[in-house]
């Protein structure tokens, strides 16, 4: 039997010699992260289904947009339905929104999911046909303000993650009327150069031509340097929102470019997009990406409601951390306690301490293979315990044994049936710190 998983996905396991990204620490280290920032800013969680009604994505992202044309995940389930793993979350966070009738005109909705999302794409240096999101979502507040905010916010994970190189491109879509305006300037502008075109650029002319803006193929980005700039198209209103966006940033301090190429690869987007990229990640270098969408929910038939929010890859964050060497400080958990019974009796009694332990919140083993003593302290080690009490005969005898603390060798004597010394001197090396 092949054990290959298939293309483009893979297994996070708590060891993995070959490839220390997929190791489950740093997955849960980043999560952690990634849920402080949320809790910090008043985000909820929300968890929504891997799969959804094709037409979902359509509606939103666009029938033209790569996701859907190229990238998503189709299939018919035995009721005849079209069904389609997610390719990303803002859609289905809004479908979930509406199904619950959760809006209110006067309050804001702050929400946040992490999980897996699936496109067919070529697997690649921190890109997976499965890979993994964190990302946000306000509705209710169509303030510049919180534009501003939400990118201030991926920038402290980012650097609270000790991510290297970064920098913030920021753009704005305007609404519907500017960017047809614009569109129309666009097409004819461009052509005069479709037959020099890229193959994914000459038909996303005929389809979505303000994706051209966003093309990475050299010979379009010379062509696009010299076409209409959106920014000449917004109306008073968009350009306003624009330049306080701008002005909330300098206040924060986060230094920022304008990118009028800047357009995003889904249909929902206007106002404000922006990107944040690393320069340690070579021609894929976008670590986040987000803007705002005001239209969505009266597009699926919800309220006319402001929204924005951005999403963000695990991967890619994982690729800068190792690129630099930052997750060699990011260690897996230690073991705090473990005891290695000699005997039947032993076992009993080590059960139980580790039993006492367990109530009160301390992580404990107790080793009951019955292996040579030697082989169980080297186990120990290598599972990264941290005391360790070894219960033979004499020991039950008289209700006293040596603590090991391994990292330093350092012995304690203990009354291991006094589980709140046990307890005491756990902790006083422990710090009571949750990893």
């Amino acid at each position: 039997m092949d054990t290959n998983p298939p293309p483009g996905v893979f297994d996070i396991l708590p060891s993995v010699r070959k490839d220390p990204w997929r190791e489950t620490h740093l997955w849960e280290y980043i999560e952690k992260a990634c849920r402080q920032v949320a809790f910090e800013n008043g985000f909820s969680e929300v968890r929504t289904p891997i799969f959804e009604k094709a037409d979902l994505f359509r509606r939103t992202v666009g029938d033209e947009s790569d996701i859907v044309s190229k990238e998503m995940y189709l299939f018919e389930d035995r009721g005849g339905r079209e069904l389609a793993l997610r390719p990303e979350g803002t859609a289905p966070l809004m479908r979930a929104l509406l199904k619950e009738s959760c809006f209110s005109p006067v309050h804001t909705l702050r929400y946040f999911y992490i999980g897996p999302m699936f496109r067919y794409e070529r697997p690649q240096s921190g890109r997976f046909r499965q890979h993994h999101q964190f990302g946000v979502e306000v509705i209710g507040n169509g303030a510049p303000e919180q534009d501003a905010e939400l990118i201030s916010m991926l920038m402290r994970l980012y650097r609270r993650l000790g991510l290297p190189d970064l920098k913030v491109f920021i753009n704005s879509l305007g609404d519907e009327t500017c960017r047809a305006t614009f569109r129309e300037k666009l097409v004819r502008y461009l052509s005069a150069h479709v037959d020099d075109l890229s193959e994914d650029s000459q038909r996303r002319f005929k389809k979505n031509p303000l994706r051209i803006l966003d093309s990475k193929d050299p010979g379009d980005k010379e062509i696009v340097a010299e076409a209409p700039s959106i920014l000449e198209f917004l109306s008073p209103e968009d350009t306003a929102h624009f330049h306080r966006v701008q002005d909330m940033l300098t206040y924060l301090h986060i230094p920022f470019e304008v990118s009028p190429l800047l357009v995003r690869g889904l249909d929902y987007y206007q106002r404000t997009v922006f990107e944040l990229t690393s320069g340690k990640l070579g021609a894929q270098n976008t670590v986040g990406a987000g803007g705002r969408y005001d239209g969505l929910l009266k597009q699926l038939g919800g309220p006319d409601l402001p929204a924005t929010g951005y999403g963000t890859g695990l991967e890619r964050i994982i690729q800068l951390l190792l690129k630099q060497g930052a997750s060699d400080d990011i260690v897996p958990p230690t073991i705090p306690f473990m005891v290695i019974p000699l005997g039947e009796k032993a076992k009993v009694k080590g059960v139980q301490i580790v039993e006492q332990l367990r109530e009160r919140g301390v992580r404990s083993l107790v080793d009951c293979t019955e292996k040579k003593l030697k082989n169980a302290i080297t186990s120990a080690v290598q599972s990264r315990v941290e005391w360790l009490l070894i219960l033979g005969e004499t020991e039950l005898e008289s209700g006293k044994a040596v603590l090991k603390y391994l990292p330093d060798s350092s012995q304690h004597p203990i009354d291991f049936d006094d589980v709140e010394q046990l307890l005491k001197v756990v902790r006083s090396r422990q710090g009571e710190e949750e990893r």
